[in-house]
């Protein structure tokens, strides 16, 4: 079997990296998130603390990139391409499951990759952060909206086509049926896509 990749798009708080997780350990692959920004440090030169702190960031706006000039790009866009360099480089090493970071765009074309979505209704995704994650908010519907406005705004920056767009995924997942059972559902898609 040649390699593959699966890549996870997810909605805040719907459980897209435990299930990511689960099924890298199911299929026996590879998984990449958090771990991927050592990665990235590796690749760009930068410390883990820049990368971390500019991972997943939008661009500012064009006011500020007239004002620092057009010969320096700016912190997050250099973050992207060392990532989108490290995902590739994956894609060619290893089968694996990458989370977020614009890889279903950065591997668009490629083949053997499988792009899947994970999403749940807003109360399950607010109970998942205050319970299962412990975050605190005063008001966690709009902490979840903003969170997932950050995630749009971010892709679609980098990638011509716009997240969450059901046309760009293989298979969308509805997590309210349980994070084990979502990954049972994707990783047999994966099986029978891949024959293994």
């Amino acid at each position: 079997m040649d390699k593959f990749v699966v890549t996870v798009s997810r909605e805040y708080g719907s459980g897209g990296r435990l299930i990511g997780k689960k099924l890298a350990d199911e299929l026996g692959i590879g998984f990449y998130d958090g771990e991927l920004l050592s990665l990235v440090a590796k690749e760009s030169g930068y410390t883990e603390e820049f990368v971390r702190r500019n991972d997943q960031k939008k661009t500012q706006s064009l006011l500020y990139h007239l004002y620092i000039g057009s010969q320096i790009l700016p912190a997050s866009d250099m973050i992207f391409i060392a990532q989108s360099r490290v995902i590739k480089d994956l894609y060619n090493k290893e089968s694996c499951v990458i989370v977020g970071r614009c890889a279903d765009y950065v591997l668009r074309g490629y083949q053997n990759v499988s792009n899947v979505f994970v999403t749940a209704p807003l109360e399950s995704r607010i109970a998942r952060v205050r319970d299962e994650y412990g975050e605190q908010s005063d008001n966690y519907r709009a902490y979840l909206i903003k969170k997932d406005k950050n995630r749009i705004a971010y892709y679609n920056y980098f990638a011509d086509d716009a997240w969450g767009k059901v046309q760009t995924y293989d298979i969308s997942v509805n997590s309210d049926i349980g994070i084990d059972r979502s990954a049972d559902l994707i990783a047999q898609y994966i099986r029978e896509k891949y024959g293994i």
